[in-house]
Formats: C-alpha cells, sequence, structure tokens
C-alpha cells in the first residue's frame, strides 16, 4: 500500500491523471487493452476533465481502452445522478472512444438484480475467468464507504459475485455495484480521497482496527495487485494516532 499526499487539489488531480496515462500506456503496449472500473462523484469528474484536455488525451490511444463502472445508481444515463452519464460529459465524448468497449451498468427494461448478472458476463467476455481490471479507481464516502459498498450492508459479505445489485434502504433506491472479491483481483488501485470531512474514516481505513462492517473501504486488499492511495494535506493534518 501506498500513501501519496498533494499539497493542492491541483496538484492531486494531476498526479490521477499521470498515473492513469502511466497505466493506460503500459497495458496498451504489453495486452493491446486497457480495461478500467470507474468512479462516480466530483473528484473522478475532475479528473476525467483533466484527461480530456489535449496535453494527456493525446497520450492515450483511447480506442484500445474498455470502459466498466465501479458502482451506479439505478437511475437512467439520462440522470444527473448517473455516473456513466458524467463520465461521457466530461470525458468520453471528447475523445476517440470505440463505443462497443463501453459498458454503463443501468439498463432499460431489466431488473436492477438481472442486470448485475448480466454486467458479470459482460465482465466476464472481456476479462474472462480471471477477472482482472488494469486499473480501478475509487473514491471514499465520509463514512468510509467506497463503490456502493456501504457500512453494514449484506453487500460488505459477498464472496462469490462479480456484481451485486440491493436495495439501500438509507438512500432510497437500489443500486449496482462491482463486489470487494472483484476489485481486489485488479492489477492497480487507486483510491482518491481528500479533504477534512474525509480525514476520520480515511485515518481509520489507514491505520485503524479492522472493522469493514463500519470502514467498508478496508475491504480492499488487491490479492496480487497495488494498492494506492492519494489524498491531501488536509485529509492526513493531526494524523489519528492508533496503537
Amino acid at each position: 500500500m501506498n500513501v501519496i499526499i498533494s499539497d493542492n487539489l491541483e496538484q492531486l488531480y494531476k498526479t490521477a491523471a499521470n498515473l492513469f496515462v502511466e497505466h493506460a500506456i503500459n497495458a496498451i503496449q504489453k495486452r493491446g487493452r486497457f480495461v478500467v472500473a470507474l468512479s462516480g462523484g466530483s473528484s473522478p469528474k475532475a479528473i476525467f476533465k483533466l484527461l480530456a484536455t489535449q496535453q494527456y488525451a493525446e497520450k492515450i490511444q483511447w480506442d484500445h481502452v474498455y470502459f466498466f463502472w465501479v458502482d451506479e445508481r439505478w437511475v437512467p444515463i439520462t440522470d444527473e445522478r448517473n455516473n456513466a452519464g458524467k463520465t461521457f460529459e466530461t470525458l468520453l465524448n471528447h475523445v476517440g472512444i470505440n463505443k462497443d468497449y463501453i459498458f454503463p451498468m443501468f439498463k432499460e427494461g431489466i431488473l436492477p438484480e438481472a442486470q448485475a448478472k448480466e454486467y458479470e458476463m459482460q465482465i466476464e467476455n472481456v476479462l474472462g475467468n480471471e477477472g482482472r481490471f488494469d486499473f480501478i479507481l475509487l473514491g471514499m464516502g465520509d463514512d468510509g464507504h467506497t463503490a456502493s459498498l456501504f457500512p453494514g450492508e449484506e453487500v460488505l459479505n459477498e464472496k462469490e459475485k462479480w456484481v451485486a445489485a440491493y436495495y439501500l434502504k438509507s438512500q432510497d433506491m437500489y443500486r449496482i455495484t462491482l463486489t470487494a472479491p472483484l476489485i481486489n483481483k485488479a492489477e492497480s488501485i487507486l483510491v482518491v480521497a481528500f479533504g477534512t470531512s474525509k480525514k476520520h474514516a480515511l485515518n481509520e481505513v489507514l491505520y485503524g482496527k479492522h472493522n469493514p462492517t463500519l470502514y467498508p473501504l478496508q475491504l480492499i486488499q488487491p490479492d496480487k495487485g497495488k494498492l494506492q492511495f492519494l489524498t491531501d494535506s488536509e485529509a492526513m493534518k493531526d494524523k489519528i494516532q492508533f496503537k
């Protein structure tokens, strides 16, 4: 595990974009493609906007990139809350992608549970039985959740499924998410979490006792891959001391 602390958000976003480019170039050189799972939220939005600029976009063979998502609110892609929709707005509409290589989680006319099974098959069709993503971008909520792995939910105990759908009572909506077992197969995972509001949960995740029921991000422990945390001085200020 590696923790990268940025002095400011501009530096943080550039670091994230540079890591994305680095992994993309390496994967395409080695295997002819780059398979990613992306997160939603404000942090990725800023990173995607940066990747869409000429400075970064020209470094990647975008038609060799496969796009999956880490999780999704069960709302249409046209809904402003939909993660894939935001990624189209900030990145995918601005680079030369292959539309056959894009796999949004939401699908019209199907139940969330059925779509979870279908999404798992789509992942397997691309990645085979190993299910090993080249790169996964994660965020973290103030409560220590990542993807749609929320504190106290049964999905945290999932050991077999790669993708799960469930009704999240606290938000009164269905969520669909990659599970921890699948995420942990990835070659490289980058967790972006910054700001004062993230300080407590991030310190618990990094240095606290193992309690993934309360801090689900602790479930993310790659089998063989690399795990990096990208944060800022505000989130790491007055670091909590644990025994």
